[in-house]
């Protein structure tokens, strides 16, 4: 009979330290995108409401959305970046340097 696996549906459950790993990287996806999507209203309200209301203008609609697409697309972009620098040097056997 089969075990339920604690850690995730795509945990190997005869490994352990993989369902642990696996979870690991589960939790901080999550914080990420939490961080992500708190920068983002942080920094977009402040440059496109400047006297919030009841509801947004159309214009503070609009800077806003033009700020979540810029913000997000920056943070795909330094993250794609900071994913292949981590790569490399884990290729070249060295330890990551910031």
């Amino acid at each position: 009979m089969d075990s339920i696996n604690p850690f995730g549906a795509g945990s190997d459950s005869g490994d352990p330290k993989t369902a642990i790993m696996n979870q690991i990287k589960q939790e901080a996806a999550i914080t990420n995108a939490r961080q992500l999507i708190e920068k983002l209203n942080e920094n977009c309200f402040q440059i496109c409401v400047p006297k919030p209301g009841s509801s947004l203008s159309k214009g503070e609609q609009t800077c806003y959305s033009n700020c979540m697409e810029k913000y997000m697309a920056s943070w795909n972009t330094v993250s794609r970046q900071y994913i292949n620098r981590i790569q490399q040097d884990q290729g070249k056997g060295g330890m990551v340097s910031l």
